[in-house]
């Protein structure tokens, strides 16, 4: 019994060190982003190929559900706190965060400040929405249904019933969201800055992922979506928006004399169920 779960702890490892090194930020910075639209033929390759790793790590599964759900963990005071306290930082504290440099950038009349919170929102909403759709489309059942399933899908099954919205995890894709773009963005303002911010950043939004396996919410293989899906979003939002200074959105929310309080944003991410 202990070889088998310090097998099972073992793969966990493997399975989070592979989630640090191919989720670190794009290497080119937001300004380099080209004209093109939001969304290209090519990021295709990219969703096919998350696709093609979280099918690979599926068969895992239930091996990191029996190591996470051991005793030895569910009854620690101390990891149960600490899986509450990320799991809050994933919602609502991601929409939080980028809520509060947006209105200290309005509030203090600094633009660039409230551009980031701005550009970190519609990362979050954006990337949500994909995860949404996701959840409704694939119909996972939640592992705390049934620990020995993790194969259990319905097409359309996740409407109108959070116990079938297992796939992807909404609380990991906001975590990702806000990481990926807040990294980019510090990435363009302050170069010298973004790798100690990266590593703080995915590091935390890497601990909400495992407080989502703590409460027995998630599959291992809806983390890593959740991740693959907050963290492209990121990338995604802040380069556009960096390429097209002039769209309407930034035109709207980040006027040049800032005075008004932020709303927009902030409001449109609390209509999609997160869990």
């Amino acid at each position: 019994m202990t070889t088998t779960r310090q097998s099972s702890l073992s793969r966990l490892n493997v399975l989070w060190l592979t989630l640090a090194v191919t989720l670190t930020p794009l290497p080119a910075s937001a300004q380099d982003a080209d004209d093109g639209p939001l969304f290209e033929p090519e990021d295709a390759w990219y969703g096919a190929g998350f696709l093609l790793g979280t099918a690979a790590l599926a068969p895992l599964d239930m091996a990191v559900a029996d190591a996470i759900q051991h005793d030895r963990f569910q009854t620690s005071d101390l990891l149960g706190g600490t899986a509450g306290f990320f799991r809050s930082i994933g919602h609502p504290g991601a929409l939080i965060v980028a809520g509060g440099l947006y209105g200290a950038g309005l509030a203090t009349d600094d633009r660039t400040l409230a551009g980031i919170g701005l550009h970190t929102g519609e990362a979050i909403v954006i990337a949500n929405a994909i995860t949404y759709a996701g959840k409704v489309l694939i119909g996972r059942a939640r592992p705390h249904l049934d620990t020995d399933d993790p194969f259990d899908f319905g097409l359309f099954r996740g409407w109108g019933n959070d116990d079938f919205r297992a796939f992807p995890s909404g609380h990991t894709t906001s975590a990702f969201a806000a990481a990926a773009a807040l990294t980019t963005e510090v990435v363009a303002h302050e170069p010298d800055a973004g790798a100690w911010v990266g590593v703080v950043l995915y590091g935390a939004a890497a601990l909400v992922g495992v407080s989502r396996l703590y409460h027995n919410e998630h599959w291992a293989s809806d983390v890593l979506a959740g991740a693959a899906v907050g963290s492209f979003g990121g990338w995604k939002v802040v380069r556009w928006m960096h390429a097209h200074p002039n769209n309407e959105l930034d035109r709207l929310l980040l006027p040049e004399r800032p005075g008004r309080r932020p709303s927009s944003v902030v409001l449109t991410l609390w209509s999609l169920p997160l869990d």
